[in-house]
């Protein structure tokens, strides 16, 4: 392992490029309450987020318990089997699938001899790789020195010197607690200013899209959904879209045409996880915050994954605890049964069948292009719905007001008198604000 220090950042792990880390995948399978997806699906989910890192990931197992031991979450017969597995494969890493305590932490990295990290530790570690533009590392960071603080204050009392930098598989630091900890207060405050500039901007951006603007349709989902696949094909976008969990991380947006001529702004954004780190869900508010503002919110699911279900609930719990409730009542709420090239003739043909009568459901494959031209033309009509008639006079000498007119509203009627057309047009809230922008008296 190695990472390095930016001089005047926070320190970033990088792994090392000529040897993959060994690592092994734990879930703790605790009986006391039934898992909304099967043991089975929760373990290939980490070992996927860890392979979305570049882990090699050479031992997982889900290890049963009846409960939860205070000090190393697991019991010493597990650790024993660990410790043998550790010593065989040459396991260099260990990722518990759950919520360690900083004390569990401590206590499995002491009993193990090996770096441990829990799941919220290893999706900051993922989110931490793949941000790119300046909004998505501060968010990142933020999130990584939020959750690095509670980890000192109460793990690291005996004075042993802290872990380096805002990654959790770095080697050991250079600073002591107390340190640290004014360091990283520092950083946060700094951070946080930094993302009060970007709010800023973006509500100076949402002001300029009302003055001149283009409905929105924020596309949302669990990751590895398909989101930048449906995005690159509506918008002949390069996106990179790879089946892997948070291959994308910073927000896209791109204009689209849709049936009726209308343009619209689709936006892309970061997936969702079951189990989404809380300092991720506030870190990333700024960002998130465009969906809220969305004239259309589309929900684009696997359908092909047996945990469709589970991941859909866990969409709608995000989206309910950034402040929109009963999302699925909403009128601008569409939901994308997404990836129906991977089922089978059957299954197709159930599925349409099941979803046939739903208006706001549409079955779709962002790699056949199915179903997408109902999908554009769904667009259109909320947006049409959305719509209120307008009267307006219009010279009659001003052709290039009429044009426009034709070119973007739906005109109801046409009536001229003495040099005066009086028009009443059909158009919603985003086209009605262009309209004025563009030829209201300056």
């Amino acid at each position: 392992m190695s990472f390095k220090t930016p001089q005047n950042k926070l320190p970033l792990i990088e792994l090392n490029k000529n040897k993959r880390t060994q690592a092994a995948v734990v879930f703790p399978d605790v009986g006391i309450a039934p898992l909304p997806v099967s043991a089975e699906s929760r373990l290939a989910e980490a070992v996927g987020l860890a392979a979305a890192i570049n882990l090699d990931v050479v031992y997982s197992e889900i290890v049963r318990l009846k409960v939860i031991k205070p000090s190393t979450y697991i019991g010493q017969g597990v650790l024993d089997r660990l410790t043998a597995e550790i010593a065989e494969r040459r396991i260099e890493l260990l990722i518990m699938d759950t919520s360690l305590s900083p004390i569990q932490q401590r206590n499995l990295e002491k009993k193990l001899g090996i770096k441990v990290i829990d799941r919220t530790a290893l999706i900051l570690e993922i989110f931490g790789e793949r941000a790119q533009t300046k909004e998505g590392k501060l968010q990142v960071e933020l999130a990584h020195l939020t959750y690095q603080r509670s980890r000192l204050v109460r793990s690291w009392t005996h004075l042993e010197r802290q872990r380096g930098g805002a990654g959790f598989l770095g080697g050991p630091g250079e600073t002591q607690i107390e340190l640290d900890r004014r360091i990283i207060d520092d950083k946060i405050l700094r951070i946080k200013k930094d993302l009060e500039k970007v709010k800023q901007t973006r509500r100076i951006q949402r002001s300029a899209r009302k003055r001149i603007p283009y409905p929105v349709v924020a596309l949302v989902g669990y990751t590895n959904a398909g989101k930048s696949s449906l995005f690159n094909r509506l918008s002949s976008a390069d996106v990179l879209a790879k089946d892997m969990l948070f291959a994308t991380l910073d927000p896209a947006m791109r204009k689209i045409k849709l049936p009726s001529g209308r343009e619209v702004i689709l936006s892309d954004t970061v997936g969702f996880i079951s189990d989404l780190p809380h300092e991720l869900i506030m870190a990333f508010r700024a960002t998130l915050e465009e969906v809220l503002s969305a004239d259309i919110i589309v929900h684009v699911r696997d359908i092909a994954n047996p945990d469709t279900k589970e991941q859909k609930q866990d969409v709608i719990s995000v989206l309910e605890s950034l402040g929109l409730s009963n999302v699925e009542e909403m009128d601008n709420y569409i939901e994308l049964l997404n990836k129906i090239d991977l089922l089978s003739p059957s299954e197709r043909t159930d599925l349409h069948q099941r979803y046939n009568n739903k208006d706001n459901i549409i079955p779709v494959s962002a790699i056949s292009g199915e179903g997408t031209d109902d999908f554009l033309k769904k667009i259109d009509s909320l947006l049409s719905a959305q719509a209120k008639n307008i009267r307006l006079k219009i010279s009659v000498s001003d052709g290039k007001q009429l044009a426009w007119l034709h070119q973007n509203t739906e005109v109801l009627s046409l009536k001229t008198q003495n040099d005066v057309i009086d028009a009443e047009v059909k158009m919603d809230a985003a086209t009605q604000a262009k309209y004025t922008a563009l030829f209201s008296e300056k």
